[in-house]
C-alpha cells in the first residue's frame, strides 16, 4: 500500500499514474451520482409519516453507504413498522428519483476515459440492483461498467469487505491492482479491509475529517483526479 496521501489541492504530490492499477471500483450514491437531496427527502418524508417528526439529518447521514434496510432498522420500533417504513421510502423514491438524481460533473466522462484506457470497472453499491441500474442509466454509465455488485450478491454489505472481494474475484484482479473510490467512511473501510488502494471523494456529503479518519490513500477533489492515478493499457 502507498503511504503517501495524494491531495489534489497540493499539485505535484503525484506526478504520474500507477501502471499496476488494473481496476477501479466505484461506490455509486455520493460518488458517481449526486443523490443526496433525493435520499434526504425520502428520509424526512418517511420519518414524518411514521414517527410524526424527523430526527436530525445527521442521524441519517451517519449511515450513508449502508443498505436501506440497515438504515431504516435504526429508527423503526418493531418489524412491522420497519417494513412499512421501507415501503414508504421506496414509494417516495420511485416518484422523485428521475428528477432529483443526476451524475456529478465529469463522472460519465471520467468513467468513459477509464474504459477507453482498458481499465476494468465495477460499481460496488449498497443500493439494490433495480434501483442501482436505474440510477446508472440516468448517469449514462451502465454500458461502460463491467460489473455491478449489490447487496443481493453478498451476505455482508459495506463496510464489510465481502462486496469488494466479490468484485475483485469476478474481475480477475488482485486487491493490490485495484482502486476503490467512495465518498463515505464505509466505502474506505471496505476497500482497505479488502486490500485495495482507497480514494476518498471529497464532493460527497461527508466532511473531510470523517474521511481522513479512515486513512484513505488518496483524496480526490474532482472526478477527473482518478485519471491521474490510473494509466491503463490504452493511455499515451
Amino acid at each position: 500500500m502507498l503511504s503517501r496521501l495524494y491531495d489534489p489541492a497540493v499539485r505535484g504530490a503525484v506526478t504520474s499514474a500507477f501502471p499496476y492499477l488494473r481496476a477501479v471500483l466505484y461506490d455509486f450514491d455520493g460518488t458517481l451520482a449526486d443523490s443526496t437531496e433525493l435520499i434526504m427527502r425520502c428520509y424526512r418524508h418517511t420519518m414524518a409519516a411514521h414517527l410524526g417528526e424527523c430526527p436530525p439529518d445527521e442521524a441519517w447521514l451517519a449511515g450513508f453507504g449502508t443498505p436501506l434496510e440497515t438504515q431504516i432498522a435504526r429508527f423503526a420500533r418493531d418489524p412491522r413498522e420497519h417494513d412499512a417504513m421501507l415501503a414508504t421510502y421506496r414509494e417516495h423514491q420511485n416518484e422523485h428519483h428521475d428528477t432529483l438524481l443526476r451524475p456529478f460533473p465529469g463522472a460519465m466522462e471520467t468513467v468513459a476515459e477509464l474504459k477507453r484506457r482498458g481499465v476494468a470497472l465495477a460499481v460496488v453499491t449498497s443500493k439494490h440492483r433495480r434501483s442501482a441500474l436505474r440510477g446508472m442509466d440516468l448517469c449514462g454509465i451502465t454500458d461502460l461498467v463491467d460489473l455491478v455488485v449489490t447487496p443481493e450478491d453478498v451476505e455482508n454489505a459495506k463496510p464489510h469487505p465481502e462486496s469488494v472481494h466479490f468484485a475483485l474475484t469476478r474481475l480477475g484482479v488482485a486487491p493490490g491492482e485495484a482502486l476503490f473510490v467512495g465518498d463515505s467512511p464505509h466505502d474506505l473501510v471496505a476497500g482497505r479491509e479488502a486490500g485495495t488502494l482507497t480514494a476518498a471523494a471529497l464532493w460527497g456529503p461527508f466532511p473531510r475529517e470523517a474521511l481522513l479518519a479512515e486513512r484513505p490513500d488518496f483524496l480526490l477533489a474532482r472526478q477527473e483526479d482518478v485519471l491521474d492515478l490510473v494509466a491503463g493499457r490504452g493511455s499515451p
